[in-house]
């Protein structure tokens, strides 16, 4: 027997504008419907499956449709998938693909969708994301990409040309929200083994959601333009958008005043107070869903010692990291997992207890207890991609070591290419690094760091993993909770990664662009569900 989920919620969310901007009565559009996007750094790819970052995922967004997709306000909505069913044990999933077709015409087909997750977890594909189907728990996933069987093997089949079904190796109750995911989009199979790694370029891209690829500058623009095979263009309002990439959070601020730029989310922090005060209506600040942290390499010395991580953590005090250095509203972190996150309240943990006194205090005596004194200080590097925010963070950060440690540091700092395959390699002592919620649930946060998990600090925990499959077997959202504070215990007795602060989500954007949900805490905004309004 079938339960038939979102039978009674699909006509809501089509009618709530999931897919299509939602232009309220009396709005005046302008003539010219073209919005430009502020994007900090050259983007790594296009291809989904081969993505893991931010930057890339937004124009991704743009680009592609997943299986499943997001309302404005966050919610999960049908994406390609115009509804699905689940059984009663909870581990078949059953999709149904909508009549759509690639933007060269050719339909999307169960197919596609198959030979997307196949290639995904297949480990001659190198996808940075093929953890995260095994953490999706689809059958056979996590032995494909451990090289134990081929990716045929993979759980996912095409009953029909428009139905995919799923099997899973236990119950994962937010396996729907999973598949909003960027790494999940499905890819045109004819396309990719036609072009292999050049599919993505502007001549060759194939692909399904409401924009089209026209123009890529490497470290200068991205441009877009509306995909008019795109199975709901009709309800699309902007006709093309751009993405301007800066490494400068100056010379993008500078961009958004002088009108080439319509959205960014780069400003100098210095200037936070100053811009707030000047454009109220402009700056906006909102939840989020995104934890910032200093990740260790736990198989490098001394860092496989907890005492020096904790010694390291404790170290730093937060307030003036977030009040101080930031001051834009984000939450000092002694957890892997934000507020934000629905169906989740932090446990009480001895550390966060403490005064920033007693920490100093602590992390004094652990240092010394792994063996390092002033004769003999822990020497290492910390390395962050460019960006002024994360380069003024670290040289506060490494003061306070000095200030209280035996400590030497050393700061590398590296363009976005470079650091983030330095840190999927583990080539780093300590590494900046961020965690943004792939869907609205707090295992996005604790599973990132299970041993199923991208967890690029190696570090790995068997009670831990053991309490994040468990919280798979309820139901009841309310009752995992019990098993992800668990796992939070855990995590601050063994600090893989220094929880720094919670991220807000600050956004500078032009009166003139409609259609922004500002209660989201989810960081993509569809191009698609915009607006531009007349002056």
């Amino acid at each position: 027997m079938k339960l038939k989920l979102l039978a009674g919620s699909l006509a809501l969310a089509l009618c709530s504008s999931a897919f299509a901007a939602h232009v309220p009565e009396g709005v005046e559009l302008a003539e010219q419907q073209t919005l430009i996007w502020g994007v900090s750094g050259e983007v790594p790819t296009l291809d989904p499956t081969k993505s893991s970052d931010t930057a890339s995922n937004k124009i991704i967004s743009d680009l592609f449709e997943g299986i499943t997709s997001r309302t404005p306000s966050g919610d999960i909505a049908p994406g390609l998938a115009k509804n699905w069913e689940v059984s009663e044990d909870g581990l078949t999933y059953t999709f149904h693909l909508r009549e759509a077709t690639w933007s060269d015409g050719e339909p999307i087909t169960a197919e596609d969708v198959v030979y997307t997750l196949q290639r995904a977890v297949d480990p001659a594909t190198a996808a940075p994301y093929a953890w995260y189907l095994g953490t999706a728990n689809i059958l056979n996933a996590t032995e494909i990409t451990d090289g134990h069987k081929p990716a045929s093997a993979l759980g996912v089949k095409a009953v029909d040309d428009h139905t995919i079904e799923f099997t899973l190796v236990r119950r994962t109750p937010y396996f729907p929200n999973m598949l909003t995911h960027s790494s999940t989009y499905p890819v045109p199979k004819h396309a990719v083994e036609k072009y292999g790694d050049n599919w993505t370029r502007p001549e060759n891209m194939v692909n399904s959601g409401a924009y089209n690829l026209t123009n890529w500058v490497i470290n200068e623009r991205i441009d877009l333009e509306r995909n008019p095979m795109y199975w709901n263009d009709k309800e699309t309002v902007i006709n093309n958008t751009s993405y301007v990439t800066s490494s400068d959070a100056n010379a993008e601020y500078n961009r958004y005043r002088t009108g080439e730029i319509d959205v960014t989310f780069s400003f100098p922090l210095e200037s936070y107070k100053k811009i707030k005060q000047e454009r109220p209506d402009e700056f906006l600040t909102m939840p989020s869903l995104a934890t910032y942290y200093y990740l260790f390499n736990t198989e490098r010395e001394p860092f496989n010692d907890v005492r020096v991580r904790k010694a390291l953590a404790y170290a730093i005090d937060r307030n003036v990291v977030t009040d101080i250095i930031l001051g834009q509203g984000q939450q000092p972190a002694y957890s892997a997992t934000p507020p934000a996150i629905n169906n989740f309240e932090p446990p009480k943990l001895a550390w966060a207890e403490m005064t920033q006194e007693e920490r100093y205090q602590k992390a004094k005596a652990l240092l010394a207890e792994a063996g390092y004194t002033k004769d003999n200080p822990l020497e290492f590097e910390l390395v962050y991609n460019t960006m002024e925010s994360h380069k003024k963070l670290a040289l506060t950060v490494t003061s306070m070591w000095k200030r209280h440690l035996p400590v030497k540091v050393s700061l590398a700092n590296q363009e976005w290419k470079t650091f983030l395959q330095k840190v999927l390699q583990k080539d780093f002592d300590v590494a900046r690094d961020g965690w943004n919620g792939d869907y609205n649930e707090a295992s996005t946060f604790l599973s990132y760091f299970s041993s199923k998990g991208m967890n690029k600090s190696n570090w790995s925990n068997p009670e831990y993993d053991k309490l994040l499959d468990q919280a798979l077997s309820v139901v009841d959202p309310e009752k995992r909770k019990a098993y992800y504070q668990e796992a939070e215990r855990i995590f601050a007795e063994e600090m893989p990664a220094i929880p720094m602060y919670f991220y807000t989500r600050s956004v500078i954007k032009s009166p003139k662009v409609g259609g922004y949900n500002t209660e989201n805490p989810n960081n993509l905004r569809y191009t698609r569900n915009l607006y531009i309004t007349k002056n």
